[in-house]
């Protein structure tokens, strides 16, 4: 295992996200994460919390705000793989990435529900918000804190940076 690890880090993607100085690299992806969870989490979190303080949900259309959120997913997904291939060893021996990855699928899958419990079909009047939906609203809240946490754990709690420098 490590010594795939340790090839995979040694190719030209991997070496040039790790070591180019070029803005475009190391830090410009890491942006484009930010980015990407701020679309998703950012969003995601104000309906939340905009859920708990209403008590009726208006009838507008949803749908570009997921679409928003969905295409943030998008960017955090290819971002976050050229992250990971910039330190594989890093992040796959190290558990708090796959708790990460976990809250991130867990999260996902109330982003759905909450779009199925609060989406009005045809724009008719508004409804009151249901007790799921603030449920699926709060549980949203703790799995976006915990993504966020680990992600954040990610870069403190790693015993091996590169395969190829052995642990």
């Amino acid at each position: 295992m490590m010594a795939l690890l340790a090839s995979f880090e040694q190719s030209a993607l991997s070496v040039w996200v790790r070591e180019s100085p070029s803005l475009l690299a190391f830090p410009f992806i890491l942006y484009l994460h930010t980015l990407g969870l701020a679309m998703l989490a950012g969003i995601h979190v104000g309906l939340a919390l905009w859920l708990l303080a209403s008590r009726t949900v208006p009838p507008f259309d949803l749908k570009s705000v997921y679409r928003v959120m969905w295409l943030g997913f998008g960017i955090n997904a290819v971002s976050g793989l050229v992250l990971l291939a910039a330190y594989p060893a890093k992040a796959l021996t190290n558990w708090v990435f796959f708790v990460k990855l976990a809250l991130v699928a867990a999260a996902l899958w109330t982003l759905q529900r909450t779009k199925d419990e609060i989406v009005v079909a045809n724009g008719t009047a508004a409804r009151e918000i249901t007790q799921r939906g603030r449920q699926l609203a709060l549980l949203s809240l703790f799995l976006w804190a915990g993504t966020i946490f680990a992600g954040r754990l990610l870069a403190y709690t790693h015993h091996i940076l590169l395969a190829s420098e052995g642990f």
